[in-house]
């Protein structure tokens, strides 16, 4: 199991000790960046990890949402795009056919690129009825690192937010996730 992190705007910096892998918060619907994108991505890459950004996704407008992602989300060979699909501050949530069409329209829009779903357990078990995931699935599940407690197969796991978001990879090491994201 590769251990990694993901940050957004509530982290100033981080510490990469560790660590094979993180994803970075790039965008928010089609108004916000992550005013700390290019300062937490050159940390990821000062200290050779695999990098990954994503979105959270909002209801409606998933063409646009999906050009204001890899409009803004660097890009580059062998990262990683994922789409957050939890419930919005206004308590909605993008429904399974927008879900599915964001991940799809990123996928056009960066052919060379890994595309993800990262969702929580509920979402997976009790919202999702197309497990259309992209090229896999991060599920969030704050049990024990590498266990989360769905039968689908993922292949990356948030197992707690405290102190931060801490994840691990289902790889067996970090050439095989730098295969995997270079589409190998």
């Amino acid at each position: 199991m590769l251990r990694g992190i993901d940050v957004s705007a509530f982290q100033t910096s981080y510490d990469t000790d560790g660590l094979s892998f993180a994803f970075v918060k790039a965008t928010e619907g089609r108004s916000y960046v992550n005013p700390r994108l290019s300062a937490q991505t050159k940390i990821a890459r000062d200290a050779g990890l695999v990098v990954g950004f994503y979105h959270f996704l909002w209801p409606g407008n998933l063409t646009a949402q999906a050009e204001y992602f890899v409009k803004n989300a660097p890009e580059k060979a062998g990262d990683i795009l994922a789409v957050d699909w939890e419930t919005t501050g206004d308590g909605t949530h993008a429904t399974n056919a927008e879900k599915d069409t964001f991940i799809r329209a990123v996928k056009k829009l960066r052919p060379n690129n890994r595309v993800v779903l990262y969702c929580n357990r509920n979402f997976w078990l009790n919202i999702d009825t197309t497990s259309y995931a992209g090229d896999g699935l991060w599920i969030a599940d704050y049990v024990t690192a590498g266990k989360p407690r769905i039968k689908a197969d993922w292949l990356f796991h948030q197992y707690t937010s405290t102190p931060h978001d801490k994840n691990v990879a289902d790889f067996d090491d970090q050439s095989d996730l730098e295969d995997w994201a270079n589409l190998d």
